[in-house]
């Protein structure tokens, strides 16, 4: 079982903690569970991966705390949020602050497998959108001066022509830096070259938003 099926549930009613965990494990997730926020924060580090499943009302640090602290401290994974109805206006802060779905007490068991699935799916997805772009910028740091500046053009929506123009070589020399920076960034046409330039300059799951 990969790191990226991983549940950190949060709650601090034992009893909750131990039937949420049975369900998700019988889901077959790896579930670490945590009595309070603040053991949660202790425990992992900003690379952790999976999901985070939390109670809204809890002592010491409540899930909106908990929120902005992960977001403080760059820990990016995604949170769901129980509920219980009186914190609602709670659950919506938390919303607010970047949760990716609230569930209210009680909830149907489905319905928290749904919700998990949901926030790893979009995790992983992040995670690979993050790994493209890094690998988009390292060839992008390959380019020489003269193919950022045709790539540039071509960016623009410049001809060849124009390119070659403007920057004082001929159209020959534009179509071989050209077919150099295709080459380098593996991009099959003009269309696969912009949405890598596009990607790259995207932000990362990583970094802060």
């Amino acid at each position: 079982m990969n790191d990226q099926r991983v549940v950190h549930l949060i709650d601090d009613d034992a009893a909750l903690r131990d039937a949420v965990g049975l369900l998700l494990r019988t889901e077959g997730f790896k579930v670490n569970a945590y009595e309070s926020a603040l053991s949660f924060l202790k425990a992992v580090s900003p690379s952790a991966e999976g999901c985070v499943v939390t109670d809204v009302r809890m002592p010491e640090m409540n899930g909106i705390e908990l929120i902005a602290k992960m977001k403080e401290e760059r820990i990016s994974i995604p949170v769901v949020v129980l509920t219980a109805h009186a914190d609602v206006p709670l659950a919506v802060e938390a919303m607010k602050l970047g949760a990716v779905d609230l569930l209210e007490k009680p909830f149907e068991d489905e319905a928290l497998i749904t919700a998990v699935g949901a926030a790893l799916d979009r995790r992983n997805a992040e995670v690979h959108r993050s790994r493209e772009s890094q690998a988009i910028k390292s060839r992008l740091a390959t380019l020489t001066r003269r193919e950022n500046e045709i790539l540039a053009g071509l960016l623009k929506g410049l001809s060849n022509k124009v390119i070659a123009h403007d920057l004082g070589i001929s159209i020959r020399t534009a179509e071989v830096h050209r077919a150099n920076i295709m080459a380098k960034m593996r991009a099959g046409n003009l269309a696969e070259l912009v949405k890598m330039a596009l990607a790259a300059e995207a932000p990362s799951a990583t970094e802060d938003k």
